[in-house]
């Protein structure tokens, strides 16, 4: 039987970040970023837990043998390209990854873990453990949560630097904001692909036009996903003033036919918008709605929505769409653990 760490959405959960590659720009940026997948397409669980955290969660910044700062997430995750500063690091590296602003303290105790990995040892999972039982580091482990057990152990050997930091974790008074990082950094990113299109001498004045309007759910896109769908699937609002067309793979990811095809969207009343396109509702191929466990419970709740929604079939096409939706912007579950 498997078991987490962490819990419900609502509780603080302590993460571990082995940073040596990319440290400097990512402690500096305040941030993590990681590819989506391993060089060879396959999943990667240390880049998954990426898509687990949540605004408020802590995280241990490890840098050579020691562990050099400690975060308090100020976002989710979410899609970003590969950093610029990284320069050359990873060159074999997707061109777009996964990233969570973090606000990093700097520590001036740097605990070495290998030091007193006796009193870390009994603390440490069977599996995705974030350091080998002797207390040297492991190459291939990006981010991976660690218990409250190892997480207290950590403290009391850091000191009061690091009270202070989870102290400020815990009276977060808004855990669940999406943040202003997260709008912009997306904002700047769907601007430099519009740049390239308004460039791109290979498309006609017509196409360019409307696939820059398809990037606010306008124009030609909004007409072809009306062909398709005549009401939000979740409220049966069929009144096209208070509709906004909304991608399922998102603009930004789109080559230049997906951002026009009617089937890559719906029509959702603005809510239910804003909850499809940050990633915390999804639809399952059969229609039924899936609620990520990233969102407010409370909220979801006073919404009218749950698990028992079904939304009715959709197209091939539609699915299509929709597994890439649920693949790459649905915020995940808790992956599984020994």
């Amino acid at each position: 039987m498997s078991s987490t760490f962490g819990g419900s959405a609502e509780q603080l959960r302590y993460w571990w970040v082995n940073q040596n590659q990319t440290h400097r720009a990512e402690l500096r940026g305040g941030y993590l970023w990681s590819p989506k997948r391993k060089s060879n397409g396959q999943h990667n669980p240390f880049y998954e837990f990426m898509r687990e955290v949540s605004p408020g969660d802590l995280v241990f910044s490890f840098v050579d043998t020691r562990i050099v700062a400690i975060g308090i997430a100020s976002s989710f995750c979410y899609e970003c390209p590969k950093p610029t500063e990284f320069g050359d690091v990873g060159e074999y590296w997707d061109a777009i990854g996964w990233k969570v602003d973090v606000s990093f303290r700097s520590l001036t105790n740097r605990v070495r873990p290998k030091d007193h990995v006796a009193h870390l040892r009994s603390s440490l999972p069977g599996r995705y453990a974030p350091i080998r039982s002797n207390g040297d580091g492991l190459q291939s482990i990006y981010l991976t949560e660690v218990s409250e057990a190892l997480a207290n152990v950590l403290f009391t050997l850091i000191g009061a630097e690091s009270h202070e930091v989870r102290e400020t974790a815990n009276h977060l008074e808004v855990r669940k904001d999406v943040g202003p990082g997260v709008t912009a950094g997306l904002e700047q990113w769907e601007s430099v692909v519009e740049a390239h299109i308004r460039r791109d001498d290979r498309i006609s004045e017509t196409e360019r036009t409307a696939l820059i309007q398809a990037r606010r759910g306008q124009g030609q896109f909004r007409s072809n996903v009306f062909r398709i769908e005549r009401a939000c699937r979740v409220t049966k609002v069929d009144r096209p003033e208070h509709l906004i067309a909304s991608h399922a793979k998102p603009w930004r990811d789109s080559d230049n036919e997906e951002r026009l095809d009617g089937e890559n969207g719906f029509v959702f009343t603005p809510t239910i918008d804003h909850l499809f396109d940050k990633g915390f509702i999804s639809f399952e191929s059969n229609g039924v709605l899936l609620i990520s466990p990233v969102a407010h419970v409370q909220s979801i709740a006073r919404m009218g929505l749950d698990d028992r929604i079904n939304v009715g079939m959709f197209s091939q096409g539609q699915r299509h769409f929709l597994d890439y939706h649920r693949e790459n912007v649905l915020r995940r579950a808790q992956v599984q653990r020994d």
